[in-house]
């Protein structure tokens, strides 16, 4: 993606040098990108929860068939954010989103729109593992059940075993399908809950935090997992960890109370960032 900057018109070159250097740039997608493999659209988006604002005029294109990373401190807004793309911020009493969200053109907020349908277009998996007290088999089974995606017990066995291979956990529960998923190691029920979201075919899977409870091998998998669904899903992970960003993300972008300071590609938000709090961010300065 091609950025633009934007400052005063009046700026001479130096000052917009020394606003850049000082973070009161505004970066944003140039105008005249194209929009071709745009997913999903988040215009001037703000949060309130009752009185208190939680994010304020956030703004981001999210690509199709990517990694994107939202990161920044505890506490910035990025999961808030994050519940925002398929409306899990509904449940939450007193809380009102403004702005526009799109999914390919299409208002996810309009009144038209079921939101079990967006659910099903727009998946997610949480921070923690959170299996059904069901079987393995049950737990991948009851999404297609549910949505109607198959009409006998063949199909429903072929969609399961399709997303049990793709979450790469088939191997290792083959033979205890009908096992209660709760014996499972907080890294395969973490790709069980993988499996879970992608058996209703998401075109887009959000994943909030899903390495944090993880041990090193167990995160490695998950991260070799996202590489090979990005190929048919758009994902979009929060995460805590940049290392983690810079290794899976081709777009990131930076919250940092309540507003996005800057988006960007990876490398450059990594390499050369422009705002200054990005920059004091990334090199640990705080956070």
């Amino acid at each position: 993606m091609d950025y633009v900057m934007t400052a005063d018109s009046s700026a001479t070159s130096d000052n917009i040098v020394r606003q850049m250097q000082e973070g009161l740039v505004s970066v944003v997608p140039d105008a005249t990108e194209d929009r071709a493999d745009i997913k999903m659209t988040a215009e001037s988006v703000s949060v309130f929860y009752g009185d208190e604002q939680a994010l304020d005029d956030i703004s981001i294109d999210i690509h199709s068939k990517q990694i994107t990373a939202l990161i920044g401190p505890s506490g910035c807004g990025k999961s808030t954010f994050l519940r925002c793309l398929n409306r899990m911020n509904d449940v939450i009493d007193g809380c009102r989103v403004t702005g526009r969200i799109s999914l390919e053109g299409q208002d996810i907020y309009d009144s038209v729109v079921d939101v079990v349908s967006l659910r099903s277009q727009v998946g997610m998996v949480f921070q923690k593992p959170n299996p059904f007290p069901k079987s393995i088999f049950e737990n991948v089974a009851y999404g297609p059940k549910i949505h109607g995606l198959a009409e006998t017990p063949d199909e429903i066995e072929e969609i399961a075993v399709r997303s049990l291979k793709s979450a790469g956990l088939f191997e290792e529960v083959k033979d205890r399908l009908h096992a209660p998923a709760t014996g499972l190691s907080g890294g395969q029920q973490q790709r069980l809950c993988i499996a879970r979201a992608i058996s209703i075919t998401p075109e887009v899977l959000l994943m909030d935090e899903p390495c944090s409870a993880l041990d090193p091998i167990a995160t490695a998998r998950i991260e070799d997992l996202m590489w090979e669904l990005k190929e048919s899903i758009t994902i979009i992970i929060v995460t805590h960890s940049m290392q983690q960003a810079s290794r899976v993300s081709q777009q990131t972008g930076f919250f940092h109370l309540g507003v996005m300071a800057e988006v960007g590609t990876t490398e450059q938000i990594f390499q050369n960032p422009v705002d200054t709090r990005t920059r004091e961010y990334i090199t640990g300065r705080f956070g």
